[in-house]
């Protein structure tokens, strides 16, 4: 009881610690912002962690990702290996002698051991128990050993891992998101905790850094949940106060299944790259697992941290819709400023060859990126979406350009009468341009014995003319972007596809 009062009454302090073995999870990334967004309602710190004790698989590159996409989302630390803080250091190879200190407590008090055991050894056991239908744990073969025969073997060179002694005990536990917990810890059978005195492994290294760093509650996804019985025994093995703990729901697939590398893009930079805008993914990231109770959908960040509250956390997995998704960025698309849109286009455009320095102005861009920003779904978009306004010479099939039962006379004509009517336009403006064609449709309906009101039969073969696609902004848009020496040229040229 006395250790639940402590933690009651300590400072609320959270940690997201990431491997940097790899890209950030998308996954992990909501692990990142649930808990941001918990300490800052609660006027906590939130500490950024590197564990990177998997010295094989962890590299700088991946650490420096990590921090650089976390900032990109505007969610910022208190504390990190970046910034230092009190209770660093905040890589776990920057602290091993910490972790040495807590195994050999661990050894005086005889609740570690060294294992011998060969590994085909021990899957040739596992192999044999599951066969029997027993839960696979190891059998404790090397519990015993006497310091005698301990010795004996580490002179002769044999390979070594460090154990905890699992007590046969329940473990229980209350989780803010999943109500009480119980687990038995008797079906675990002794864990692996280090390689040796200098090399500790994730259960053991993860329980003594939250103890040092004075981490209250502890805010992760639902795959950890089976590790949380193994960590508090060691907490209890180590006398270490017991942190509160929330699990996250999964993140699925549409079709149920657990989000996986393995199925399509996962990591956080990817959507970076594709052009999702980072208020978007915060938005949407939130929404996978919590609910605001009302019917609203769209939050900034900072409204995040005054409405957001780990009672609201749901249990049942979320699933990752990519169309909600697409539907948050649209929307964040629509809201931006013009000229931080076009910014943020820019690159995409220069990347696929289309824009060439000079060859557009800054406020033709404007224009371009305004146009096409209804569509947008996701700032690439725009490469597909207004690549003819960049291009010389249009490449599509021809009977796009017939509306309804168009012929190839009928296209041809409203294509010619395009033609004469911009021809006349003494002031090259959309308004006017609007106006005589708007004029243009009436009398071709009439010549040709279309109904009255179809503005399709001019209007649909001028604008694929000038695009060469099916959906595209008005034709009024376009030639007012293209200027009119481009835009007679592209009715010309479609006007030869019927010669």
């Amino acid at each position: 009881m006395a250790k639940k009062q402590e933690v009651k009454n300590m400072a609320i302090r959270v940690r997201f610690a990431p491997s940097p073995t790899g890209p950030l999870h998308i996954g992990g990334s909501r692990t990142a912002l649930f808990n941001y967004l918990f300490a800052k309602k609660n006027k906590g710190k939130f500490v950024l962690r590197v564990e990177d004790t998997d010295k094989e698989r962890s590299e700088q590159r991946w650490t420096d990702e990590i921090l650089e996409e976390l900032k990109w989302l505007g969610i910022e630390w208190d504390e990190g290996p970046d910034i230092g803080g009190n209770f660093g250091p905040y890589k776990q190879t920057q602290r091993l002698d910490i972790y040495k200190k807590y195994l050999e407590k661990l050894f005086d008090e005889e609740k570690a051991y060294y294992c011998f055991c060969l590994e085909e050894d021990l899957e040739a056991k596992r192999q044999d128990q599951m066969s029997r239908g027993l839960a696979p744990k190891y059998d404790g073969k090397c519990r015993n050993l006497s310091k005698q025969e301990v010795q004996k073997k580490m002179a002769a060179g044999e390979q070594s891992v460090i154990r905890f002694k699992i007590p046969d005990k329940k473990v229980k536990f209350a989780d803010l998101i999943r109500g009480e917990i119980e687990f038995d810890a008797g079906l675990l059978g002794d864990i692996v905790v280090a390689k040796n005195l200098e090399t500790p492994l994730y259960h053991f290294a993860v329980v003594v850094d939250d103890f040092e760093m004075k981490i209250s509650h502890i805010i992760r996804g639902e795959e950890h949940l089976s590790n949380t019985s193994r960590q508090i025994l060691i907490q209890q093995a180590l006398e270490f106060y017991h942190p509160v703990y929330a699990h996250l729901p999964l993140m699925l697939n549409m079709d149920k299944s657990k989000m996986s590398k393995r199925q399509g893009d996962v990591a956080l930079k990817d959507y970076h790259l594709q052009g999702y805008l980072p208020e978007a993914l915060v938005n949407f990231m939130v929404l996978l697992g919590w609910n605001p109770g009302t019917e609203k959908e769209i939050f900034t960040l900072q409204q995040l941290t005054k409405e957001f509250s780990i009672d609201k956390v749901q249990k049942a997995g979320a699933v990752f819709n990519i169309q909600r998704l697409d539907f948050i960025n649209g929307f964040y698309i629509r809201e931006k400023a013009i000229e931080k849109l076009t910014e943020f286009c820019r690159p995409y455009l220069k990347e696929a060859g289309l824009l060439v320095q000079g060859q557009v102005s800054d406020s033709k861009l404007e224009k371009i990126v305004e146009v096409s920003r209804t569509r947008m779904k996701k700032l690439s978009d725009i490469v597909e979406l207004a690549d003819f306004f960049f291009k010389d010479k249009l490449v599509y099939d021809k009977d796009l350009l017939k509306w309804s039962t168009m012929q190839d006379a009928g296209v041809k004509e409203a294509l010619l009468l395009c033609d004469k009517l911009l021809s006349d336009l003494k002031e090259w403006d959309i308004k006017e341009i609007e106006k005589v064609l708007m004029g243009g449709t009436g009398e071709l309906n009439k010549q040709r014995g279309y109904p009255e009101k179809n503005r399709g039969f001019l209007l649909w073969p001028l604008r694929v003319a000038l695009s060469g696609k099916q959906f595209s902004p008005s034709p009024f848009e376009i030639a007012d972007i293209l200027g009119r020496e481009k835009t007679q040229k592209r009715i010309a040229d479609a006007i030869k596809l019927f010669a």
